[in-house]
C-alpha cells in the first residue's frame, strides 16, 4: 500500500538552536480548502531513532501551510538529524476552528510513521543539525550576509552558487565549522526592480509567497538551510524599496500590501525564528554566553516626510513615554546594559540590516542625511543607542548590518573631553550582497566615509559635544560575497568570501 506520507514542499530549515533545543520548519502539501495539513517529524541520533520524538504538528492556512516543531531535552555541542514529512486530513467545514488534538486524532499514532520518514529523500526530508555549546571557551564561528537578488532565468543558478560556498564553510568536514548563519535582509526581492517599476513586482498573496518558494527552494540554498541554524530579519525588499512605516497611513494599497507582505514574512522567516518577545519581530539568543540581539529596522521605521526634522525619525519606532510601554529601543538599550553587567567585555552582537557606520558621503550634508537609508537619517535613535553604550561603559558593541552591497569594516571610537571616560570599542562588520548583478548601480567604496574625523563626518553623541563618534572603514569589497566571522577571547576576524568560496579580505578587530 502506498504511504500517505509526503515529503515537504519546501524545507526543512533549521531554526532557532540552543544547547538543548532546536526548532525545525517545513512547508506542507497545499491541499483543498477543506483539508488539514499535518507534519510528522523524528529525531535520530547516530542513525538511531530516539524513542519518543516521533511527532505531529500543525501546517496552518494562515502561515500558508507552514509550520515548526522544537525538539527539546537534547545533549549539548551534539549533532542530530531529524526526518520530516507531511500528510493531510480532509475537513467537512473550511471555517471551522478545530483543536490540534481532534485533527491529530483522526490519524494513526505517531509512532506508526517513524519507518514511512526514513523513506522519504533525505535531500528534501531530512535535516542534519548540531546543538549549541553551553560555553565558548575556546571561541566559535559564524557566517552572515544580506541582498540575495533572484535573478532573472538565465541567471537564477548563478544567484544560488554563493550558498554551496556558504555550506562548504558550516560542513563537519571542515576542521572549524561556522556554527550557524545570520541572513540580515532582503532574502527576497517583492519589488524585483524597484517600487516604481511594476514589472515583476509581488501584489498579491500568492505572488510573495512564490518568491519565498523560489528563493528557498534553490537547491544550494536548501540544502545550506536544513543543515544549519539559520537566523534571519527583514530589510526593505520582503515589503518595498526603502519602506517607512508611514506608507501605510497614507495609501490604502500601500496598506494592503503591508499587510501581505508581513503575512508571507511571518510564514516563511519570523516563524523558525526564536520569538523572544512575543509577536513582535525583533529578538535575541545566544551562542555559547555570546549574546545577540536582532533589530527589526523596518516595520516601525518613522520618518518625517512632511517638514523633514531628522529629530523627528525613529529607526526603532517611536521611544517609550512611561516604563509601562517600552518601545524597541528603549527594550534593546536595556538589553546592551543588562548584557555588559552579564557577559562583561564579551562582544554583544547586534544585527542592523541598515548600517550603523559608516555613512553614505552623501549623507554629510543634512540634505543627504534624510534622503539616507541607514543610521545617518535617525539621529534621535543613534543617540539614544550612543548615549547608553558611553554613560553604562558597554564595551564591544558589535552591529552586523547588510543592505548597500559594498562589504566593510568599521572601527568606531569615542573622543571625549571628559576626563575619566573608559575607553570603549565598538564595530560594524557589514556583509553585502550574497547576490546582485548590477554592481554598475550602488556600491562603489568610493561611496562612503573611510574616516570621519579626516571627512568632517563625526557624530555628537550629547548635544553638548563632550563626546563625539568617530570611525574609520575598510576592508571594501563590491563583489559577491559573505562573510565568516571568528569570534575569541582576545579578536573577531573577518574573513570575507566570494560566491566561489575564494577568500577576498581579513580584517582582525581586537577586543
Amino acid at each position: 500500500m502506498k504511504s500517505m506520507l509526503h515529503e515537504p514542499s519546501l524545507g526543512p530549515i533549521v531554526g532557532h538552536t540552543t544547547s538543548s533545543s532546536a526548532r525545525l520548519w517545513i512547508r506542507g502539501l497545499n491541499g483543498n480548502d477543506n483539508s488539514r495539513a499535518i507534519g510528522v517529524a523524528a529525531l535520530f541520533k547516530n542513525g538511531r531513532y530516539v524513542a519518543g520524538t516521533v511527532r505531529y504538528f500543525r501546517l496552518r492556512r494562515e502561515f500558508d501551510r507552514t509550520g515548526i516543531t522544537d525538539f527539546e531535552g537534547l545533549d549539548a555541542n551534539t549533532e542530530y538529524t531529524a526526518r520530516l514529512g507531511c500528510t493531510l486530513v480532509n475537513h467537512s467545514d473550511y471555517d471551522e476552528v478545530d483543536q490540534d488534538d481532534d485533527v491529530f486524532s483522526k490519524l494513526p499514532p505517531a509512532k506508526a510513521w517513524v519507518d514511512d520518514l526514513r523513506k522519504l529523500p533525505a535531500e528534501t526530508s531530512m535535516a542534519r543539525f548540531s546543538t549549541f555549546e553551553q560555553k565558548a571557551n575556546t571561541g566559535f564561528s559564524f557566517l552572515f550576509g544580506s541582498c540575495r537578488y533572484p535573478g532573472f532565468i538565465f541567471d537564477r543558478k548563478r544567484s544560488d552558487r554563493i550558498f554551496k560556498s556558504m555550506a562548504a564553510e558550516c560542513s563537519n568536514e571542515n576542521a572549524n565549522p561556522a556554527r550557524f548563519v545570520l541572513m540580515v535582509g532582503d532574502q527576497i526581492y517583492a519589488d524585483l526592480l524597484g517600487k516604481v517599476i511594476p514589472i515583476g513586482r509581488a501584489d498579491t498573496p500568492m505572488e510573495f509567497h512564490d518568491r519565498y518558494n523560489d528563493a528557498f527552494s534553490t537547491p544550494n540554498m536548501r540544502r545550506l538551510m536544513s543543515s544549519t541554524p539559520t537566523y534571519m530579519m527583514l530589510d526593505d525588499h520582503e515589503i518595498e524599496d526603502n519602506w517607512v512605516a508611514g506608507r501605510v497611513h497614507k495609501d490604502p494599497q500601500k496598506r494592503t500590501l503591508y499587510l501581505m507582505s508581513m503575512a508571507a514574512y511571518a510564514s516563511y522567516q519570523w516563524l523558525h525564528g526564536p520569538q523572544t518577545y512575543g509577536r513582535k519581530l525583533f529578538y535575541n539568543f545566544n551562542y555559547g554566553g555570546y549574546p545577540f540581539f536582532v533589530l527589526d529596522e523596518r516595520t516601525n521605521r518613522i520618518r518625517d516626510d512632511v517638514d523633514k526634522v531628522l529629530e523627528d525619525n525613529h529607526l526603532l519606532g517611536r521611544p517609550a513615554k512611561n516604563a509601562e510601554y517600552q518601545g524597541q529601543v528603549n527594550l534593546f538599550c536595556e538589553w546592551l546594559v543588562a548584557q555588559q553587567k552579564v557577559v562583561g567585555d564579551l562582544p554583544k552582537f547586534v544585527v542592523s540590516p541598515s548600517v550603523f557606520a559608516p555613512n553614505a558621503v552623501d549623507a554629510i550634508k543634512d540634505k543627504g542625511k534624510y534622503r539616507d537609508d541607514a543610521w545617518a537619517a535617525f539621529p534621535t535613535t543613534r543617540r539614544q543607542v550612543l548615549q547608553t553604550i558611553v554613560n553604562n561603559h558597554i564595551q564591544n558593541v558589535v552591529f552586523l548590518s547588510g543592505d548597500i552591497h559594498c562589504s566593510n569594516c568599521a572601527s568606531i571610537k569615542f573622543k571625549s573631553k571628559k576626563p575619566k571616560v573608559r575607553a570603549l570599542r565598538a564595530y560594524d562588520i557589514t556583509s553585502s550582497a550574497l547576490y546582485w548583478p548590477f554592481p554598475f548601480a550602488d556600491g562603489d567604496p568610493l561611496d562612503y566615509v573611510h574616516d570621519s574625523e579626516a571627512e568632517g563626518d563625526g557624530f555628537d553623541v550629547f548635544e553638548d559635544g563632550s563626546v563625539i563618534m568617530h570611525y574609520t572603514s575598510k576592508g571594501f569589497q563590491q563583489e559577491d560575497n559573505f562573510s565568516r566571522v571568528n569570534v575569541s577571547k582576545k579578536q573577531i576576524e573577518v574573513k570575507t568570501f566570494n560566491r566561489k568560496g575564494k577568500p577576498l579580505d581579513t580584517t582582525v578587530l581586537p577586543l
